[in-house]
């Protein structure tokens, strides 16, 4: 479960669209996010906004493939995994990928997110 990581969209006080991936076991620190991006505020994307903003549904998120190229932070636990499991971009499907892979196609920041 360590690597199977979700991802989370949010924005920003300043109205910019930031991509989080962390952990299914973990909880992002709000704090620590808004730290990383440089913001005071940030909020994940309503449900209903979701699909006009990626491209995808709550539950089928996925980092790759977006409708535009958002920031992107991954946590770094994602380093102690040999594969991670991330959405496929509809629910109940799921790609399996090297770590470094999905950082290199994410041009992903890999930094501490979570609580």
């Amino acid at each position: 479960p360590e690597c199977v990581f979700k991802t989370i969209v949010m924005r920003t006080d300043t109205k910019e669209i930031c991509v989080f991936c962390q952990s299914a076991t973990a909880e992002i620190n709000l704090k620590k996010a808004r730290a990383i991006t440089g913001c005071k505020e940030i909020n994940p994307v309503k449900t209903e906004e979701l699909l006009g903003i990626t491209g995808y549904i709550r539950g089928g998120c996925t980092p790759i493939g977006m409708k535009r190229k958002f920031r992107t932070f991954i946590d770094e636990t994602i380093l102690l995994c040999n594969t991670v499991c991330i959405s496929g971009g509809q629910r109940g499907v799921q790609i399996t990928l090297r770590p470094d892979d999905l950082i290199k196609i994410t041009d992903a920041v890999v930094t501490d997110l979570v609580l």
